[in-house]
């Protein structure tokens, strides 16, 4: 049944795009699929089949359309919210302390879930495909957001004279104002040294959700309600952007590695 409604969901609804956009995510699962080990590839091929992760990353934003309600609970899972907190430790503990499923708690769930070789191949690599997608979504700030304004979708903004919100800014217009490709994007980010990759990949799942939090309030703070974005908040916030892309992609690697 799950494989039958995954294929129609993929086909029916690929002309859907949230979070990082169709581009974004799989700019990141490019980065780490460049990056995975040898073992990792061979253990993903065995679940995924030849597909590349590209191929996957969108697929929990795409059952997002999805009328059964099978998918309804996943909705959650996309995002945590955090109020402001001003060090590690205190967001921590807030973090913690948050109801579930969320971002932070479907991370560690879905590992377990691949990693246990109990759990039956068709929910292995179910919990897979998401778990590539919401370290993908870990990285865009706006999934770190404030609840009160639902990680800025309600905070009305425009961008180049169209009206949006400052999450869709962030999930997929200063990505798509960039016009490359998937490849073109990963290619040009994917550029550091084997020391650097090692430091960006080092650090727990907290560490990385407080590093997303903190770029979460810059951005909130320079961006205000009703603000006019152009290319001044571009050039503002490329290297934000395309940091961002880079490190979730060598995070979701090192995550997978770990796990294989």
């Amino acid at each position: 049944m799950y494989s039958k409604l995954l294929l129609l969901l993929f086909i029916s609804s690929s002309l859907y795009s949230y979070a990082w956009g169709l581009t974004g995510h799989r700019v990141i699962a490019e980065i780490a699929e460049n990056h995975l080990s040898g073992k990792a590839r061979r253990e993903i091929k065995k679940l995924m089949g030849k597909e590349r992760l590209a191929y996957w990353a969108n697929w929990p934003d795409f059952i997002k359309s999805d009328t059964t309600g099978v998918w309804k609970q996943a909705s959650a899972w996309h995002y945590v919210n955090v109020d402001p907190q001003t060090d590690f430790k205190s967001f921590e503990q807030n973090l913690k302390a948050q109801a579930g499923p969320n971002l932070y708690t479907q991370v560690k769930t879905l590992s377990a879930q691949i990693k246990d070789k109990n759990t039956p191949e068709k929910d292995r690599k179910i919990a897979l495909i998401f778990l590539i997608h919401i370290m993908g979504d870990l990285a865009q700030p706006m999934h770190t957001g404030r609840a009160g304004d639902l990680g800025g979708n309600k905070i009305n903004v425009s961008f180049f004279g169209s009206k949006t919100n400052l999450h869709s800014v962030w999930d997929g217009k200063l990505v798509d104002s960039q016009k490359y490709s998937y490849t073109e994007y990963s290619k040009l980010l994917d550029i550091k040294s084997k020391d650097e990759v090692r430091q960006i990949q080092n650090g727990t799942l907290e560490e990385w959700l407080y590093d997303s939090h903190k770029i979460a309030n810059t951005i909130y703070a320079q961006t205000p309600n009703d603000a006019k974005l152009a290319y001044d908040y571009e050039y503002k916030f490329n290297a934000t952007l395309e940091r961002q892309l880079l490190y979730g992609g060598l995070r979701l690697a090192k995550v997978l590695n770990d796990l294989f």
